[in-house]
């Protein structure tokens, strides 16, 4: 079968700081721009992080000093967990200690704007998204070292035997898209790439485990780790701290196991001063193979461009060799390639047989990295052709993620959900894991994030496995003997790994009228391969934990978590009211509701200084592609408007580069 492989005359690819005067847009940290101001005042992010069981509680102090001239304000963009519970902010000036409050999102800035103007030191932290966040310092005078603290908990849950805890260290650049808005995204300074971070980096981390831990291990970074028992604590070892561009352009990552294959199961419970939560784990049962696996159609969403350039490209083009490799002779398969246009390998997919799999792979082994982020028109694309009818659709995205749309993107798959599920492979060193974790999610598949080319292989392997059977389907959970309310998620979705069984919910007190009745339990019923299956744990009401509030808050950031994707599914804020109650009732931040502490001290009347923006590093492989092509020439981008002659030279550009990539991609495909 001959295939003509689509060569789009599509304009010429825009950079994504190709108009730097959009809010939205990324742009080069340009130094000493303003005289007397210390333009890089976070100098150190200290992490504690103590974890117990599945639970980790976890503490990021930001040390701001201003060792400049005059007051300044500092605004720092950083990232987060995309399940962390934000649940607590302090600030330290001096030996004075400010505890933040929780208020809704306008009134936080308005008693922030009102503080800075009056010279009072104050902090604000909003929510961009489930995992980037801005903290605003005002009123930092020459000399000041102020101490802001941040706490938030997070629910580990173990994958095929092995826990894993996340600490994302820095944002990459975002791209808008074309004709969409930011959604408040903050314009964001970035270094250049292998520029050093001018700020230190520090974790410690205390894990204490019910049984025995059996290994443990950093892809990310070195660490020095003690282990004894039950217990272990790691630090990061003393050259990666002493070098921060080697410590906090990429996410740390730690990987543990424990004594054992089988992962714990358990209900545990928490009382509260108003209100009773649970947390429910359940080892779901091993895969079967299946007798027979259906043929599928597999369509492969690969991004292309400028930010994907380098690293991250060369191991999404050893991922699709592992993906492509290991379809079965009745499934069919296509390629969308995406960047500022996009362009299928062939008008329709096509049988998986090698000569069809081995000119895909080539073809997919000629693209470079350039251009813009066009996503959403890469979606549509794909839901726009026609589904096979005696063939059930798997969409497979490859990408970085470095995009703000991701709401609009959840709300596309989830619409399309009845054509296709969604599978997404995040590529890079700080992948947008919310954006990873929401396709999934909306199109009823699984996250994978690959931040090293040694873990492609594995990555595709453990897709294959995913794919050929869900190991539990048309699952439920209900207690007996015991009174439950508000459980997270209401329906539970098909089990398609070894991942544990979730469910969250609160829990009333027993009668103590009548007599007792039998011990509660609960009963996790669904259907495998080989048939029915249930599977019984016992409540134990005795061992209660009343000193810990951690379920509390998790309970509430996943019902919040769940009406922002009811949100992201029709559009505007429709949810705003719900969510809003939930962050002020449970302390939490959230799109809606902001921590903002203010010292009642005025020390710098009238309120006047300049603003610092702290610059981010680049994240470890991206290049200066990701934020605008004018890096080429070593230009510095600020955030000012552009002289004409410079705007002119950025299309130039800009042509050159989609000439170049026409010219390499255009190719013949045949099988």
């Amino acid at each position: 079968m001959a295939l003509a492989a689509l060569v789009l005359l599509a304009p010429p690819t825009r950079a994504l700081a190709q108009a730097p005067a959009k809010a939205e847009s990324p742009y080069f940290f340009v130094q000493g721009a303003q005289p007397g101001v210390d333009a890089l005042p976070l100098k150190r992010t200290d992490v504690k992080v103590n974890i117990s069981g599945v639970i980790a509680d976890v503490v990021v102090t930001q040390h701001y000093k201003n060792e400049g001239t005059m007051p300044i304000e500092a605004k720092y963009v950083f990232p987060g967990s995309t399940k962390a519970a934000v649940n607590g902010l302090n600030v330290r000036v001096g030996e004075r200690l400010v505890v933040a409050q929780i208020r809704e999102k306008q009134q936080a800035r308005v008693e922030y704007d009102d503080a800075k103007r009056q010279g009072k030191t104050a902090a604000l932290l909003e929510q961009h998204r489930p995992n980037v966040f801005q903290m605003n310092v005002a009123n930092i005078l020459p000399g000041d070292d102020v101490q802001v603290e941040l706490r938030y908990n997070e629910l580990l849950v173990p994958e095929e035997g092995q826990y894993q805890f996340v600490f994302p260290t820095v944002v990459g650049p975002r791209y808008a898209g074309s004709g969409t808005a930011a959604e408040g995204f903050p314009a964001q300074p970035v270094l250049h790439a292998n520029q050093p971070s001018p700020s230190a980096f520090n974790l410690k981390l205390e894990l204490a485990s019910p049984i025995g831990i059996q290994e443990i291990r950093s892809p990310s970074h070195a660490i020095d780790t003690e282990m004894q028992g039950q217990r272990a604590s790691v630090q990061l070892a003393a050259s990666a701290s002493r070098g921060a561009s080697q410590s906090n352009n990429r996410d740390f990552i730690l990987d543990y196991r424990l004594a054992g294959a089988q992962i714990q199961s358990g209900v545990l419970l928490q009382r509260g001063e108003k209100e009773n939560f649970f947390l429910a784990m359940v080892q779901p049962p091993k895969a079967v193979p299946p007798a027979a696996i259906t043929p599928r159609e597999y369509v492969f969403v690969v991004d292309i461009s400028g930010s994907m350039h380098g690293f991250p490209l060369d191991t999404a083009k050893t991922l699709m060799r592992e993906l492509l490799g290991n379809l079965k002779a009745g499934d069919t398969f296509n390629v969308l390639l995406f960047s500022g246009s996009n362009r299928f390998l062939a008008p329709h997919s096509v049988p998986a047989t090698p000569a069809n799999v081995d000119a895909a792979i080539r073809t997919i082994e000629q693209m470079g990295g350039s251009g813009s982020t066009e996503l959403l028109p890469a979606l549509r694309r794909v839901y726009a052709e026609p589904k096979p009818a005696d063939l059930s659709r798997t969409v497979v995205v490859v990408t970085d993620g470095y995009v703000t749309v991701e709401s609009e993107a959840f709300a596309l798959v989830r619409k399309h959900l009845g054509q296709a599920n969604v599978f997404a492979f995040g590529i890079g060193s700080a992948v947008n894991r919310h954006l990873m974790e929401g396709l999934a999610r909306a199109g009823m598949g699984e996250p994978f994030i690959i931040t090293q080319p040694n873990e492609a292989k594995a990555q595709a392997e453990r897709f294959r496995r995913m794919i050929d059977s869900p190991v539990l389907t048309s699952v439920t959970a209900r207690f007996e003997g015991m009174d439950v309310y508000d459980v997270e998620p209401p329906v539970l979705p098909d089990v398609l790994a070894e991942r544990p069984v979730i469910v969250f919910g609160k829990w009333r007190e027993p009668s103590q009228a009548g007599k007792p009745g039998a011990e509660p339990k609960l009963l996790i019923e669904g259907r495998t391969a080989s048939g029915e299956y249930s599977q019984a744990l016992p409540v134990d009401l005795r061992g209660v934990d009343a000193s810990s509030t951690a379920l509390r808050y998790l309970w509430a950031r996943h019902r919040i978590a769940a009406l922002s994707d009811e949100e992201a599914l029709t559009g505007g804020d429709a949810q705003k009211a719900a969510i809003t109650r939930l962050g002020l009732d449970y302390n939490l931040l959230t799109q809606y509701t902001s921590f903002i502490a203010v010292d009642k001290v005025v020390r710098n009347p009238g309120g006047q200084g300049a603003t610092a923006n702290q610059p981010s590093p680049l994240p470890e492989g991206v290049t200066d592609r990701a934020v605008g092509e004018a890096s080429a020439l070593g230009a510095s981008v600020s955030s000012t408007p552009e002289p004409a002659a410079w705007a002119a030279m950025l299309v130039v550009l800009a042509v050159i580069a989609a000439q170049a990539a026409r010219r390499r991609e255009r190719r013949t495909f045949t099988g």
